[in-house]
């Protein structure tokens, strides 16, 4: 064994000594052998963090027991756990810093000579040098026989740091290779797939069945889960097919495949969801149900025809992150005993507003999973239906046989629920019904397109509703927005200018001493300085005072200056509350709502 290692070590040019040395020292290097201890106690912290599951933990020991290696490393191979969330992970437990490849220097250290084959087998990569030690990324900093190997070659201390597996590939390529990425390398093989006859439904799917255009699709849907993406935005041009992820709200250009391969990949993705892909005259809906590194994804597929082919995006719901506590959300000690009373009323409307990706209905969810309790039923309908609760009747409208949210609406009445979510009130009919059940003692929760809460109102009185029936139903009015939250252990904190202070009010919130806000700092946790989304919100509580406002019809303006009268923080102020508080930026707030 000792013979086949030292022989490797010599071929790969890793060391450059004498046959009597290198039999000794590699010798060294195996005795050492690989730190188990550390494996577990990064394996035992992905089972707390929630990141590997109890089952595949056992299916990959069992593996491990025929296979022999590192369990890690299995893990990684099976794709029961991501790159990120072992590197993160690794990082913390052995107290090394976690850098992205990315930042690493122009040029690798001269005076460091490994080659790129071992490198590339060993996940290590040396980024800097110094008189008696060199600093490398590695992907697993815990493998004492990479460690001792490298300490071998270099003569000096090894210092390592954890960097992600494809980043420590893509910087060798970039250095030592033809600098290509992974999808370069595939985009190289698939040079040539897109040709023929793009009209020929058989030609279509043999194109989308080719390897390259497999490995392709899939790395790009990997992409997105490495880099927390909630979308995939795959849109065909002229001379050139975008692919763009958009990570906490905000759209990232990623890298794209040729153009000649647009026909391909986009069949490759209806293949996946099941869509005609000889139909591209028309938009389709579909799902794919992926396991990608050890996530459960479901993935929604949407295509629409565009002058240069079908525009495609994929909506990726990770069911195992999706955490329904309302203090995770971003509600505060300040909004949740006030939503928390309108919640516990036994009957009357909910609502929640905001455009389309603000987190309406994750909200929803929420509440629902507070009211979920064996002696209430609960019925739901939706589109789509996002998440599956246990213990809720959940309904997925089909509008293409009739079955829209008035006509569930007036089925499930029928069916003795206590609390009914309609997914949203989209029309007049879905409105007056939803009303009549709150009329007859039934909760109901919705949401609504409108960019407050006092726009919930003047909304519904524009659709038709009678004024007497809001003011007999309407509980309260939630309406929110999606702020990027500051990664905290890199947030640069500072002094607010005097003129800050002043363009944003923020004596108002805090009158005595010096005021601090924050900016965002990118790190190799968050290349952004953002890491996750939180809520900002404002929550509109019917009274007296408000229904009489109602009753005479008063304008939008007039309600929003009622109501803060009573109490009501706009979702203005709660995100300068939670920029002070060192949760976001201030241009996050203003980024996200109107009073920017």
């Amino acid at each position: 064994m000792n013979r086949v290692l030292s022989a490797e070590l010599v071929k790969s040019g890793l060391l450059r000594r004498s046959a009597e040395g290198l039999s000794t020292d590699v010798n060294a290097v195996l005795s050492s052998g690989i730190e188990g201890g550390s494996d577990e106690r990064i394996v035992a912290a992905l089972l707390a963090k929630g990141r590997l599951k109890d089952a595949d933990l056992v299916r990959a020991r069992r593996l491990q027991e025929e296979t022999g290696g590192s369990l890690l490393t299995l893990l990684a191979r099976l794709g029961l756990v991501s790159e990120r969330d072992h590197a993160e992970t690794a990082a913390a437990v052995l107290d090394l810093p976690l850098v992205s490849a990315k930042d690493a220097p122009e040029l690798p250290p001269e005076g460091v000579a490994l080659t790129p084959k071992f490198m590339k087998q060993f996940a290590v990569c040396p980024i800097a040098e110094g008189e008696t030690t060199v600093d490398v990324l590695m992907a697993d900093p815990q493998d004492a026989y990479t460690l001792d190997a490298v300490r071998l070659a270099t003569q000096r201390e090894v210092r390592p740091a954890v960097a992600l597996r494809s980043e420590i590939d893509d910087l060798i390529e970039r250095w030592y290779g033809q600098g290509r990425s992974a999808m370069g390398a595939i985009i190289e093989t698939a040079e040539g797939e897109g040709g023929g006859d793009l009209e020929d439904v058989e030609h279509l799917r043999d194109l989308a069945s080719e390897a390259p255009v497999i490995r392709l699709v899939n790395l790009v849907i990997q992409r997105a889960v490495e880099l927390r993406a909630s979308d995939i935005h795959i849109e065909p041009f002229e001379n050139r097919l975008k692919v763009r992820y958009r990570i906490d709200g905000v759209l990232n250009e990623g890298e794209s495949p040729p153009v000649n391969l647009t026909a391909a990949v986009i069949s490759r993705i209806k293949i996946m969801a099941k869509l005609n892909i000889a139909e591209r005259r028309l938009p389709q809906d579909g799902r794919i149900m992926l396991r990608v590194q050890g996530k459960e994804l479901d993935l929604r597929v949407s295509t629409i025809p565009t002058a240069h082919g079908e525009s495609v995006v994929m909506r990726l719901l990770d069911r195992e992150t999706v955490v329904f506590d309302f203090k995770r959300l971003g509600f505060t000690d300040y909004f949740l005993p006030q939503f928390q009373k309108v919640l516990d009323q036994p009957h009357g409307i909910l609502l929640v507003t905001g455009p389309t990706g603000s987190g309406k209905t994750t909200t929803l969810y929420t509440a629902l999973s507070k009211l979920n309790t064996p002696d209430v039923k609960i019925i739901t309908v939706e589109d789509p239906v996002e998440y599956q609760i246990e213990g809720i009747n959940q309904i997925q409208a089909k509008p293409q046989i009739g079955l829209d949210f008035s006509h569930a609406l007036r089925s499930i009445v029928r069916q003795d629920p206590d609390i009914i979510m309609i997914g949203e009130m989209r029309d007049l009919e879905t409105a007056r019904i939803a009303i009549q059940s709150a009329l007859t003692g039934h909760l109901v929760l919705s949401t609504l397109h409108t960019n407050n809460a006092a726009g919930g109102i003047t909304r519904l009185l524009d659709m038709g509703v009678e004024d007497y029936l809001l003011t007999s139903t309407i509980n309260g009015i939630l309406a929110q927005r999606l702020v990027r939250k500051l990664e905290p252990t890199h947030a640069e904190r500072y002094l607010a200018s005097p003129e800050e202070i002043e363009k944003f009010g923020l004596r108002r919130y805090q009158p005595q001493g010096d005021i601090y806000l924050y900016h965002a700092r990118g790190s190799a946790i968050a290349p952004t300085g953002y890491l996750g989304r939180t809520t900002i919100m404002e929550f509109l509580v019917m009274n007296d005072e408000l229904r009489r406002a109602v009753m005479r019809h008063a304008g939008m303006g007039e309600i929003e200056q009622l109501a803060r009268q009573s109490g009501m923080r706009t979702m203005y102020e709660d995100g300068i509350a939670k920029a002070l508080a060192g949760e976001t930026t201030i241009e996050e707030v203003l980024r996200v709502t109107e009073d920017a």
